[in-house]
């Protein structure tokens, strides 16, 4: 999605690195990257030119002092970043924008053009105001489209929400009628779906006009699809102009979009982001924080916007607990299989990924089927053909179990033996962190594990994404553990298992 404007600073920031002093020539040259992804991206003109010029102000001719407390390092790459980082914030919106609910009831209209997404953005906004403990009604002022009404009748059966319509009225007439229903029925927000339209046909922005003038919304959302680019900021601004409305929802953000959009409004308009929409599922609308999308163009991720995500599908106490488990290598393929389902609630494999600090470079050295959700659809037929002894007790897996569970679910044996020397190596790396953090092993366990994270980390091999150890990590000099090593290791775990139950 943000591809090619995450290259243009990540390379900016690369020709910055090992420079004492950001000059008008180091600067200027490491710009000229940053202005090429803004255009690719479909930035609006005169919104680039003005992002790169506050930039080079605020960058150029600053002596970065490289040493700094506690072992931290500060180079110019780093406050260029950070200068980019506030601009971007301050581009997109500065602070989270909200929705005005203080109406009884609240009214919400939805504007577009044909096709950006409304009606399934209605019944997003319904499910994440269910969610807030209000009571939405939904409203089909869209008489134009076939099926719409049929559409959106649909989706309010889904959330338990209901849908006002009454068919052959004015949809000013119906949007007047609708808030007096609400009022009557003790809903507290009412979602107009109107008509999708040319900025250019008249009559139907006059409808528009009059159905604002009639029922006085709180709130004007346009809804954009952010994949048409530069067209949406034109658009946007000529719908403004005529309804004066309060904020937009960016709609397929989780597509091939170039993000040029969400750069370009905030600037034009002067109207906040509010919503975007980050797939087809009803619960796929999020709030928009321009600090988050900043953090994520810049290549840093969003840890913020995962842990929203990761709150809302996982229990705190069972996720404690689970933790403790792995960190102790006495996970099973139960919990393997848990947690694949939970990623797969949060998100596709590549949009979760995203959100993580410096995972853009890493994703762009994997395979493609590296981040293919069906891989995961594949694991998991893998885990479901195990017996249930077998997914608690992994170390059952012989040759002749792999055999059967392979038949079972349609898949070449070597798939089977390298699930299983993942999930092997997987439970001896997050035991050794348990140890590494203090929270299993004995102190002699603990203390040689240090040691050894200790020389990986002299050796370049702990160091972040983005730095010269990554090969050492990631790349052809990873270090490669194999299924010889994983079973001797497992055999000395377990013995040393049963020598302490024997203590006990």
């Amino acid at each position: 999605m943000l591809d090619a404007l995450s290259r243009g600073f990540r390379n900016a920031r690369n020709k910055l690195s090992g420079k004492a002093e950001l000059t008008e020539e180091a600067v200027v040259d490491a710009l000229r990257d940053v202005r090429v992804s803004l255009l690719e991206a479909d930035v609006e003109l005169d919104v680039m030119k003005g992002f790169l010029e506050r930039v080079k102000q605020k960058t150029l001719g600053r002596t970065v002092q490289i040493k700094a407390p506690k072992g931290f390092a500060v180079t110019p790459a780093d406050y260029f970043i950070k200068a980019c980082s506030d601009e971007l914030t301050e581009l997109l919106g500065g602070a989270p924008a909200a929705l005005d609910l203080t109406g009884k009831p609240s009214i919400i209209m939805m504007v577009g053009l044909q096709g950006s997404g409304k009606t399934t953005t209605a019944g997003k906004l319904a499910r994440k105001l269910q969610q807030q403990g209000k009571k939405p009604m939904l409203v089909a002022a869209d008489i134009y489209r076939p099926a719409a009404v049929d559409q959106l009748t649909t989706l309010g059966r889904k959330l338990n929400v209901p849908v006002f319509s009454i068919k052959g009225m004015n949809p000013v007439q119906l949007c007047s009628l609708a808030v007096t229903q609400a009022r009557n029925v003790g809903r507290d927000v009412v979602i107009f779906d109107t008509a999708g339209r040319l900025a250019l046909d008249e009559t139907l922005m006059a409808e528009l006009d009059q159905i604002k003038e009639k029922t006085q919304p709180a709130n004007i959302l346009f809804v954009c699809d952010a994949m048409v680019g530069q067209d949406a900021v034109r658009t946007a601004a000529e719908f403004d102009r005529r309804l004066a409305f309060t904020g937009f929802v960016l709609t397929k953000f989780d597509g091939d979009a170039r993000g040029g959009a969400a750069l370009s409004i905030k600037t034009v308009t002067g109207k906040p982001i509010v919503y975007v929409g980050m797939g087809e599922g009803l619960d796929k609308l999020e709030d928009f924080r321009p600090e988050g999308l900043a953090s994520r163009i810049l290549g840093f991720g969003d840890v913020v916007g995962l842990m929203k995500d990761f709150e809302k599908h996982v229990d705190p106490a069972t996720a404690e607990k689970d933790a403790n488990r792995m960190l102790q290598g006495e996970f099973t393929f139960v919990d393997f299989q848990n947690q694949m389902k939970m990623i797969k609630q949060m998100g596709s494999l590549r949009e979760v990924m995203s959100k993580l600090p410096f995972m853009d470079e890493i994703m762009g050295q994997l395979p493609a089927e590296a981040l293919d959700d069906r891989e995961l659809t594949k694991v998991e037929a893998m885990i479901d053909s195990m017996t249930r002894q077998e997914r608690v007790k992994p170390d059952l897996l012989d040759e002749s179990r792999m055999k059967r569970i392979a038949r079972g679910c349609g898949r070449p044996l070597q798939d089977v033996k390298d699930l299983k020397d993942r999930f092997q190596m997987t439970r001896l790396m997050m035991r050794d962190v348990g140890m590494a953090t203090g929270m299993t092993g004995t102190k002699a366990e603990q203390r040689r594990i240090r040691e050894q994270m200790a020389k990986m980390a002299q050796a370049g091999m702990g160091r972040m994404p983005g730095m010269s150890g990554l090969d050492a990590v990631v790349g052809p000099n990873a270090p490669q553990i194999s299924s010889a090593e994983i079973d001797a290791r497992r055999k000395k775990e377990k013995a040393a298992r049963k020598a302490r139950k024997k203590n006990r």
